[in-house]
């Protein structure tokens, strides 16, 4: 838990050409930042005297003002106890180059040089500067480390650093630094506002921390600097292995973002292959252990992290789902040379969604509707509301529907077994489960059809099904499709539906998770599991980084909101059931990979069924 870094980029206010304002306007911008908990952050390019000073720069008493400024800085930031990297002009044997300086109590620990420059108008920063490619192995700068060879080490975090137009280099200086183990990489940029370009310079950030496997910050100039040659939006992007987790435009001030290393570095293992490329040779600064923050908010991080909070990506991401999904039952269906789509309908989650992709996958293939054979089967706890829904979804799409009552061979099965019906145990529970399974494979050999599973992640992820029950299928749809995810689907779904189905579909999102097999109708899943959304970011996070106890822990009562007892409660389940439940998933069906977070035992998560590690 006491692993986290929190990583700011700064807007500050910019005055062209005056390094002495600058300087003043940096402190308090570092020193703003510190008091929200950053530990490190980092300017625009050229923030100490702006981007936009043109041949301004090749003027010696620009060159001497900025020295003396920096010499201010340095005793502002003396007592700060935080990493600050700076945007400026440094001049090394009649050479000037575009750097960034990394300070820390007062002292210059490093220097990066900007290698390529734009041609652009204001921005033409090939005019007054040196490509820092020149530099000799081991050059110094006042005694300080300068180049691009530099790798930033604090305690477990290392980082590197790009300036300017090397983020867009075919072959970034900064991928020296992640090869010798950068987890994070800091960016400094410069460059003139234009339509599509703040959305370039977004996807260019994105992709970059998503090919290095690393978190990504940059920091672009913004509103202060010339005007003359194009608008600067300060623009500030933090992402993480892909993912933007905080950004903003037009406005000063910062954005930051708590960063775990030791994450980066679980992702590597797990998912970048490192392996066959040499370790470069590179220049380690130390720059001493980060002073931890108790408060920790886990600032980008967030408690739904399979659900986008924005409306436009969580529908692009519904849609991109739902096509993947039917084209991989498409695919299984044709190949198996099957006649008809078989799916137990129960009115939950689970089925509706692999109902609606059964649906879709008829009309991809030009069959009818009605080549989907939907099975309800009421057992001892099944409820008038569920099945009501189930009529709706059979009307409302035009599948066949049967109804196969299960409670009497149940019945007879515990006969032949001596179970006392009256004893409403797993054995209660089970057989129920197993019968209907026994059903929906039988029609699916009598009717050449594909029994379609309905079982999804956050399900498989506990074991919670019936081993040779609901845990069987012929191909399951929903096997890479969390608990949490489902509802935003059948909303996507329900938009273009007719109103009475659109109005069921929503109604099953609003129904309590049930497996209804005891008598009354108060049988909840999160009652006796906890709540999905728990057991889903407890997944996410230990999945795809690793995440430990205490941190899930930490962060689960931080995102949601839980007092400690919930949150080590439902912990605990999670922890222990996902451990013990491992032969579940060791023989599970097929089903299609959409997420990078994944279960699939043929290549996503490979672990012996009978390890006793505690998680």
């Amino acid at each position: 838990m006491n692993g986290f870094v929190r990583i700011a980029a700064l807007t500050p206010a910019v005055t062209v050409a005056d390094p002495a304002a600058n300087a003043q306007a940096l402190a308090e911008a570092f020193r703003e930042a510190a008091a929200g908990g950053a530990r490190i952050a980092v300017t625009p390019a050229l923030a100490l005297t702006g981007a936009t000073c043109g041949d301004l720069f090749g003027l010696p008493a620009l060159r001497a003002q900025t020295e003396e400024a920096l010499e201010a800085l340095r005793r502002d930031l003396r007592d700060l106890p935080m990493l600050c990297v700076v945007g400026l002009p440094v001049m090394l044997e009649n050479r000037l180059f575009s750097a960034a300086a990394v300070l820390r109590g007062g002292v210059i620990l490093g220097v990066v040089p900007q290698t390529q420059f734009t041609r652009r108008g204001a921005f033409a920063e090939n005019r007054s500067f040196t490509s820092g490619a020149v530099l000799p192995p081991g050059a110094l700068l006042g005694g300080a480390p300068f180049g691009t060879d530099l790798l930033f080490t604090c305690g477990t975090l290392r980082f590197g650093i790009l300036v300017g137009d090397d983020l867009f280099a075919s072959e970034p200086p900064a991928t020296r630094a992640v090869r010798a183990g950068a987890q994070l990489l800091l960016h400094l940029g410069a460059e003139p506002e234009g339509i599509c370009r703040a959305a370039f310079r977004r996807d260019t950030v994105r992709i970059f921390s998503a090919r290095m496997t690393a978190a990504c910050v940059s920091a672009w100039a913004g509103p202060g600097e010339s005007t003359a040659g194009g608008v600067c939006s300060g623009h500030r992007i933090l992402a993480d292995n892909g993912t933007v987790r905080a950004e903003s435009r037009w406005a000063r001030g910062y954005s930051c973002m708590d960063l775990q290393p030791c994450w980066i570095d679980t992702l590597r293992h797990r998912e970048a292959d490192l392996s066959a490329e040499p370790i470069p040779a590179v220049r380690p600064v130390a720059c001493g252990p980060l002073p931890f923050d108790a408060d920790m908010t886990y600032a980008g991080l967030t408690a739904h992290p399979f659900v986008p909070s924005d409306v436009n990506e969580l529908r692009a991401r519904c849609d991109e789902t739902l096509r993947i999904l039917t084209e991989a039952l498409v695919k299984r269906f044709t190949h198996t040379r099957s006649r008809r789509f078989v799916i137990g309908l129960s009115g939950g989650l689970d089925s509706t969604l692999a109902l609606v992709v059964c649906v879709r996958a008829c009309r991809a293939l030009g069959l009818p509707p009605t080549a989907v054979l939907g099975v309800t089967m009421p057992g001892f706890g099944t409820g008038t509301r569920t099945r009501t829904n189930v009529g709706i979804l059979a009307e409302g799409y035009g599948i066949e529907l049967r109804e196969i009552p299960i409670a009497p061979s149940v019945l007879r099965h515990f006969e032949d077994i001596g179970h006392d019906p009256s004893v409403t145990d797993v054995t209660y529970e089970n057989a129920q489960a197993r019968e209907r399974t026994q059903i929906l494979m039988d029609l699916a050999n009598q009717e050449g059809g594909l029994h379609v599973g309905t079982g999804d992640l956050s399900e498989i992820a506990l074991g919670w099904s019936t081993y040779g029950g609901d845990h069987l299928c012929m191909y399951n749809v929903n096997a890479d499709i969390p608990k949490t995810f489902i509802p935003p689907l059948l909303d996507f779904a329900a938009q273009d539906a007719p109103r009475a189905l659109a109005d069921a579909l929503r109604d099953i999102c609003a129904t309590p998770v049930s497996p209804e097999l005891l008598p009354g109708g108060n049988q909840q899943t999160e009652s006796i599991v906890g709540r999905y959304e728990i057991h889903d970011l407890f997944l996410y996070y230990f999945l795809k980084y690793g995440a430990d106890r205490d941190t899930l822990k930490a962060i689960a009562m931080r995102l949601l909101g839980l007092d400690e007892a919930t949150a080590g409660r439902t912990l605990e389940i999670f922890c222990t059931r996902f451990i013990r439940q491992q032969f579940k998933r060791s023989c599970a069906p097929d089903g299609p990979r959409v997420g990078s977070v994944a279960l699939g035992a043929a290549h996503d998560w490979c672990m012996p069924a009978d390890a006793a590690m505690r998680l």
